[in-house]
């Protein structure tokens, strides 16, 4: 795991944009393609506004992109509260990738019925792989963290936490929004995860991840933990304040 903490959120979505772009051409590269799952909230706003920008989209070979969703709310694209809709806002309309090599989730369906339909997207990736595999790699997941130590939707003690066949399922957020979101063994399959988190209202569950006691049902961030991945954090100074010196480096 590597932790990099950036002067301010500015800074930390164009590092964001530049880990983007460096592991979009390694893997068209190695294998031909990128598999990214993304994510939602306004951390992952201001990279996804980056990404759109010259300098990194001209990094990028789009036309061997192809882009997922680590979760999604189970609304329609168009409404202001979808992940897929913040995302095609931002930046996806403005770079020049097919819409075959845009798979979102379909919120707008019936949560179960939304959930397996991706299931079997994320199963048919998985056969992409040489040899193929029995999970789905991604090349890289985006990750935010919640200030309750939620990450992708996977919430503190839910069902969803102990999911071990499933890549997708459907679950609840506090208060009982219905939401869609990939499972553990997807995530922590991955070559890479960035996990993002900026603001002083993420300090203590920053602090809470790294320096806590080890209780991922509880705290679910803790549970990410590529297996034969890299994890990497990056941090503003904000939500890095409450760090001590040795988990800071």
């Amino acid at each position: 795991m590597t932790i990099e903490i950036l002067p301010d959120a500015k800074a930390l979505a164009l590092r964001a944009a530049d880990v983007f772009a460096l592991a979009a051409q390694a893997a068209a590269a190695a294998r031909g393609r990128l598999a990214a799952a993304l994510s939602g909230g306004e951390t992952p706003r201001a990279l996804y506004h980056a990404l759109a920008r010259q300098q990194f989209a001209q990094k990028v070979p789009w036309r061997r992109v192809h882009l997922y969703w680590s979760d999604e709310r189970c609304v329609p694209p168009g409404d202001p509260a979808s992940n897929y809709g913040m995302a095609h806002e931002a930046f996806i309309k403005h770079v020049p990738i097919a819409a075959a090599n845009v798979h979102r989730m379909q919120g707008e369906r019936e949560p179960e019925a939304a959930a397996l339909a991706y299931d079997e997207e994320l199963r048919a990736l998985a056969k992409l792989e040489r040899p193929a595999s029995d999970v789905p790699v991604f090349d890289l997941v985006l990750l935010g963290l919640g200030r309750d130590g939620h990450t992708a939707s996977l919430f503190p003690h839910s069902p969803a936490l102990d999911e071990e066949d499933r890549f997708c399922v459907a679950t609840e957020a506090p208060g009982g929004s219905p939401r869609l979101t990939l499972t553990l063994p997807v995530i922590n399959s991955a070559r890479r995860v960035m996990v993002m988190a900026s603001g002083a209202d993420k300090a203590g569950m920053v602090a809470e991840v790294f320096e806590g006691f080890r209780l991922p049902k509880a705290v679910p961030a803790q549970a990410v933990a590529p297996v034969k991945g890299q994890l990497l954090w990056l941090l503003d100074e904000d939500a890095a304040a409450e760090l001590s010196s040795t988990a800071r480096g």
